[in-house]
């Protein structure tokens, strides 16, 4: 089969291989993959910065398909069903645990730039009827990440959201937030991705760059009370505001570092305001099939910054680590 692995630290390292067709073992599926997408595990994987790659490997760690064969004793499955294997193959429900961040896709197991995958039927789920392969590529980590924030905050009408930017996990927030009744605060550094907020339903705008104190205009627009949840995507240079902006007994989800790993906390608004700071590593098969379940209920629609094809997974790694780019998810198509 046709593949791409990554053969050391560095994007530049990526190689198009032939590789054996794997085999379905009991318990697995063989799934013929048509799409992946990029989220910035992949490009942290890509650049040495995140630790247990062994290389080479196939990288990747979200993607979706069809099923092209079944191991001994898989149930509830038939070749062509179009599916979409979980980034965590191996959490199945309940609180994380290490033995679940030791089995990561486009890690210590092959992900998506190859023609085909083996993976427990268990870890599965229905790609939503209304999304081609693309945009099913795109669920796992940002829909499960984003769902998992709404309903840390117990969103609803009435509750308020802040998110910031419009990545993948964000604009998913977005759009499962909306469909939760609430108001939704997005704040980002450009005209153009705030005017593709406010066509996904964000009910107010913050220009960050003419509003630094972007902390400041969330408790104005609330009349000084803050908002219920705030999707932490960027890291230390944010965490401070991220906390100001919350409302007493507020969720700060935390899961974004691309601004660094590094925060100076001030705890006293975590104590005066008895915040829920929560951190996430996206969440297990069951927490994905629920957010799958949302997607289809509410006909959400991901959005899609860019589609790279295979040649060109160098190029898709690229315009997703500049950082600022893009406005949705980056992917990768199959041939």
């Amino acid at each position: 089969m046709k593949a791409i692995q990554l053969t050391a630290a560095g994007v530049d390292s990526l190689r198009p291989v032939d590789l054996p067709e794997p085999e379905a073992r009991r318990g697995e599926v063989l799934v013929r993959l048509r799409a992946a997408a990029l989220n910035y595990f992949d490009v942290a994987v890509a650049t040495g910065r995140f630790p247990g790659a062994r290389y080479p490997l196939i990288p990747v760690a979200d993607g979706a398909g069809e099923v092209a064969a079944l191991g001994d004793g898989v149930e509830g499955w038939a070749v062509g069903d179009k599916v979409v294997p979980h980034f965590m193959p191996h959490w199945m429900g309940g609180p994380i645990a290490p033995q679940h961040v030791a089995a990561l896709r486009g890690l210590t197991l092959p992900g998506s730039l190859a023609d085909y995958v083996a993976v427990p039927a268990a870890s599965l789920v229905a790609m939503p009827e209304h999304l081609d392969f693309v945009q099913g590529a795109t669920l796992p980590i940002a829909a499960t990440t984003a769902w998992n924030a709404v309903r840390s905050a117990s969103l609803r009408p009435g509750s308020v959201a802040v998110l910031l930017g419009t990545g993948g996990v964000s604009l998913f927030a977005l759009q499962f937030a909306k469909a939760s009744g609430a108001t939704v605060i997005l704040a980002s550094s450009s005209a153009r991705k705030l005017e593709r907020a406010q066509q996904l339903g964000a009910d107010h705008l913050i220009n960050y760059l003419d509003t630094p104190e972007w902390d400041r205009e969330v408790l104005s627009l609330t009349q000084g009370r803050g908002a219920d949840l705030v999707v932490e995507t960027v890291g230390g240079a944010t965490f401070a505001r991220s906390l100001n902006a919350a409302a007493m007994g507020g969720t700060v989800f935390t899961v974004g570092f691309v601004s660094g790993m590094a925060a100076s906390i001030d705890l006293m608004p975590i104590i005066v305001k008895a915040l829920h700071v929560v951190g996430n590593n996206t969440g297990s098969v069951a927490d994905f099939g629920e957010a799958v379940r949302a997607v289809a209920a509410h006909r959400i629609v991901p959005v899609i910054d860019r589609v790279f094809g295979m040649a060109e997974a160098g190029s898709a790694y690229d315009h997703l680590g500049a950082g600022g780019q893009h406005v949705g998810k980056v992917a990768i198509a199959h041939a």
